[in-house]
């Protein structure tokens, strides 16, 4: 695989959901990944993973099958890192824990997911994003004023604060074990990304900027410049004017009475003015307002849906969207003057590679015969 990470190897115990985003985005940047799955994968937990699996190999092995695990250790000895979402403990009683795993390789990093981290009374509790994010701050924070919090589909817990937040920690501490040849375990819980991504909202309610009243602040649709609303055809525009400079290009653009919108930060104000806003918005199509408002400094975007965004022309001058297996996708990002990423590859069915990648990584055939004759080790 082209890309920043190529050369680093990077075995994945099979999950769902952060796991696997994180095994995807380190692949993506050109790691070998080896998704090591269970031999029938739960039809349930690959729905919508088609994506979060792609550009790696899979072998299926036993865990629980003395041979499976001796073979997951053996490929532990030349890897660089290993993933894991596994609840805290697990992997120990499978006698693939970090420290079975360390003993093997003491430069690997070993990467563990989980929501609620490894320690605290509820680490061994079960959890969804919607659990942590709440338990984390961000879900009360979001939403309407006088409405139930707005759940924000599963980005934040799962993805921003979790699969993502491993994703980063485990090229933080590949760079150290290059500098110190010592490898370490890493502790990533969404109940702590969550947290972490909340880092300004904190700050500002030190300041006296942000009150736990949800929907009745800048950036949570109290103000009016800063907001959602429908147009004429039941489509609907976004508006983030904060700037000064910004918010009197928006008044000038739209002719807005300076009697009424003069005070851009007048809370009192804010509730007249965006009911004013949201009469005129209806008067005119999306496409109407995208003509007069969109690639102006207003700050202004058309919102889209998930079918009608991959062709938006800024999307398509990025190129930002690829087909991969026949579907079309969200292209690897971020992006590298130097060491660009390489086409994604389509996700394959678990134990589709067994026989390959351990003749890979080093077992010879009679070794890998053995495996698959015992059970421990699964080919497609």
């Amino acid at each position: 695989m082209a890309g920043p990470l190529a050369g680093i190897r990077i075995i994945e115990l099979a999950g769902i959901g952060p796991g696997p985003f994180c095994g995807m985005m380190l692949a993506d940047m050109g790691a070998e990944v080896i998704r090591v799955d269970r031999a029938q994968i739960n039809p349930v937990a690959a729905i919508g993973h088609g994506v979060l699996f792609r550009n790696r190999r899979s072998i299926a092995l036993d865990l629980k099958h003395a041979d499976g695990r001796d073979a997951l250790l053996d490929l532990v000895a030349s890897a660089d890192g290993l993933i894991e979402g596994y609840r805290p403990g697990v992997t120990e009683r499978l006698g693939v824990g970090p420290d079975a795993c360390l003993a093997r390789n003491p430069k690997l990093v070993y990467g563990r997911m989980t929501g609620w981290g490894q320690q605290g009374p509820l680490a061994q509790v079960a959890g969804h994003d919607i659990n942590y994010i709440a338990l984390g701050g961000a879900l009360h924070a979001m939403g309407r004023a006088g409405e139930k919090p707005a759940i924000p589909l599963n980005l934040v817990g799962d993805f921003g604060g979790g699969g993502m937040l491993l994703a980063y920690g485990m090229v933080c501490a590949l760079l150290s074990a290059q500098r110190t040849g010592a490898g370490q375990v890493i502790d990533a819980a969404m109940i702590d990304g969550t947290s972490l991504l909340m880092a300004m909202f904190h700050d500002l309610q030190h300041q006296g900027l942000f009150s736990d009243q949800r929907g009745t602040h800048m950036l949570d649709s109290g103000a009016p410049y800063y907001e959602v609303y429908e147009t004429a055809d039941g489509h609907w525009i976004a508006l983030g004017s904060i700037e000064p400079q910004f918010y009197a290009l928006l008044c000038q653009l739209l002719e807005l009475p300076a009697d009424q919108f003069a005070a851009q930060n007048d809370v009192a104000s804010w509730p007249a003015q965006k009911q004013a806003l949201t009469a005129l918005f209806k008067t005119r199509s999306r496409e109407q307002w995208c003509e007069l408002l969109e690639g102006t400094d207003v700050c202004f975007a058309p919102v889209l849906s998930l079918a009608e965004m991959p062709d938006h022309p800024h999307h398509r001058a990025r190129s930002a969207f690829v087909e991969v297996g026949g579907q079309r996708q969200p292209a690897p990002a971020p992006r590298f003057s130097a060491t660009p990423a390489g086409t994604p590859q389509p996700a394959q069915p678990p134990g589709t590679h067994t026989r390959d990648v351990l003749a890979d990584w080093g077992f010879d055939a009679q070794r890998i015969d053995q495996l698959l004759a015992s059970g421990g080790a699964h080919q497609r």
